[in-house]
């Protein structure tokens, strides 16, 4: 790749982490260049310097917090039912291995949800975000580390995960997707099965986090919804591809709105590369075709 230019060693770079994964080894110094934490380009001396500027940039972040919190407390009735949800969902977590040692530390984590929701006005806290910190948390060392990557991550996806920004478009274009790639299954999902789709939010909230058997699965996922590759929104035609799993066992049985919602929730246990593969079987289908505008502008 050194022979190429900076635009292609790019292209190649991420290709090569969609179509082969990273190696665990490397994956924490590697989500640093696909979120846009690092860039691509920058010598071993400027991502030194880039890492102290997030760094004293975090630290001023938890200064500012901590002037105008009795502020937000007194001021924002939003401010403390937020801080009451992330301690709520925090406490849920499980923060243990099978052995038994503490894999997360709450307390931190706490305080970079908080630190996020206070900073980034575009992505309130919902469920789900304490998860997904959780594995950034499980894949740094450090706190700045942690905040710069979820933030990044954030807008590398378009926001796809946030319910008042991308979920909503999400499930219009899944619904778009099914009428154009499988009307009968289109027609039963907008007739018994009515409600069913926009039901799947939560596929999206939890950018599919409880679908997968393992943490490198969910990781294997995320890394190639930061590539752009095969195309931009991939997550709808994962979402499109689960939703075929259950397809068979739906019209065979004429399932209603609720019992499809409960087949796509006993979707478990779930293998990236497999999924992947099979949503990229969909891109494929889908760009032989003459598609529709609003997909083409969606997906291309």
């Amino acid at each position: 790749m050194t022979t190429l230019s900076p635009e292609n060693s790019l292209s190649a770079r991420q290709s090569a982490s969609f179509i082969l994964g990273l190696h665990p080894f490397v994956r924490t110094e590697a989500w640093k260049f696909l979120t846009g934490y690092f860039s691509w380009q920058s010598s071993q001396d400027e991502r030194l310097t880039v890492d102290s500027v997030r760094r004293k940039n975090y630290k001023a972040l938890c200064q500012m917090y901590e002037k105008i919190q009795p502020l937000l407390e007194n001021l924002h009735r939003n401010f403390i039912e937020t801080r009451n949800n992330i301690a709520h969902d925090i406490q849920k977590l499980y923060d243990k291995d099978p052995l038994g040692n503490v894999l997360i530390d709450k307390k931190r984590l706490e305080k970079i949800l908080l630190l996020s929701y206070v900073c980034n006005t575009q992505a309130e806290y919902q469920q789900g975000f304490h998860e997904m910190v959780m594995l950034f948390q499980l894949m740094v060392e450090h706190d700045h580390e942690t905040f710069w990557l979820f933030q990044f991550f954030l807008q590398k996806t378009e926001h796809s995960c946030v319910i008042n920004i991308g979920v909503g478009k999400n499930l219009d274009m899944l619904s778009t997707l099914i009428t154009f790639l499988d009307p009968m299954f289109a027609e039963h999902l907008k007739g018994k099965g009515a409600g069913a789709v926009q039901s799947l939010f939560p596929w999206f909230c939890f950018c599919f986090q409880r679908a997968f058997k393992s943490f490198d699965d969910v990781w294997r996922l995320w890394e190639v919804l930061l590539t752009g590759k095969p195309c931009r929104n991939f997550q709808v035609l994962v979402a499109y591809s689960m939703l075929q799993m259950v397809r068979e066992q739906v019209l065979q049985e004429s399932m209603g709105g609720d019992d499809i919602l409960l087949a796509c929730n006993n979707l478990i246990d779930l293998d990236a590369d497999e999924l992947i593969s099979a949503a990229c079987v969909v891109y494929a289908e889908l760009i032989q075709k003459d598609v529709p505008q609003t997909l083409k502008d969606f997906f291309l």
